[in-house]
């Protein structure tokens, strides 16, 4: 049976189920295995494919995620639009743990991670507005309707980890117009961009980053403990997301590879 879904999730942190009756598919890419199998299920008639960014058992961290893989699997499934949930830090005080955030744009300041699918020939994609204009505003108004507080503008700086940033380097990308800071998001959206994919990620804040406040540093069971109690909150903006979504999108992310044929979709 040939499995197609429209529609893909890759969830962060602590978001390690989110489809009630999934079948587990397993997909293999040239780039490797994803990060696990990816569930598919149905929402509201529309067929869902998810994924765990880290794997079910957090076996991956940040920088050995594949991210290569696992948006070539969604891609491979029939994925066109994706929603990208993850866990944050916040570079701004009023940005504390339980706030929603949508961030327009991103610092990626990752380094030696597989960030492109292009290994010939010129393509390159534009990547000014990172995040889909389309998957935003269906965010914000879904949002708008449960009346969940969230954030709908924001940079999101996003590092190597696995380390916390130190309080230095916390207020320098505060100081350069960071809203808040992730260890997931790049390459994530760009790989997505050069599939020609729409990509919108939804922040959760979990903690005040180094540099913001200034009683402790941040530390890893803060940030899972923040995630697991908002999860429901999280999983029902998404799952209400998903029903709004069109079934069509006519953004320009679909269009990102018009008048290219990038060798890594060639016959």
């Amino acid at each position: 049976m040939t499995v197609t879904a429209t529609i893909g999730v890759i969830g962060g942190s602590g978001l390690y189920s989110l489809l009630d009756g999934a079948d587990d598919i397993q997909v293999d890419t040239p780039y490797g295995p994803p990060s696990d199998v990816v569930t598919v299920a149905q929402v509201a008639g529309r067929t869902v494919a998810f994924l765990p960014r880290h794997g079910r058992d957090h076996r991956h961290p940040p920088h050995r995620i594949p991210y290569r893989a696992n948006l070539w699997a969604l891609r491979s499934l029939g994925v066109r639009q994706i929603l990208a949930p993850c866990a944050v830090g916040g570079l701004r005080p009023d940005l504390g743990p339980g706030a929603f955030v949508l961030p327009d744009q991103l610092i990626d300041r990752t380094s030696g991670r597989e960030h492109s699918f292009v290994e010939s020939g010129a393509v390159h994609v534009n990547f000014a507005d990172p995040y889909c204009p389309t998957g935003r505003a269906v965010v914000t108004a879904t949002a708008g309707k449960s009346g969940l507080p969230i954030t709908p503008t924001g940079t999101m700086v996003v590092i190597d980890g696995p380390r916390f940033s130190t309080r230095a380097e916390s207020r320098w990308y505060a100081a350069g117009g960071g809203t808040v800071i992730n260890m997931t998001g790049a390459p994530e959206a760009a790989l997505a961009r050069e599939l020609a994919l729409c990509y919108t990620a939804v922040a959760l804040v979990t903690d005040h980053d180094a540099g913001v406040d200034g009683d402790h540093g941040v530390t890893q069971d803060e940030v899972f403990r923040v995630f697991k109690d908002n999860t429901e909150r999280m999983r029902n903006l998404l799952l209400a997301t998903i029903v709004g979504l069109p079934a069509e999108c006519d953004c320009p992310c679909a269009a990102s590879l018009d008048g290219m044929l990038p060798h890594y979709l060639r016959p």
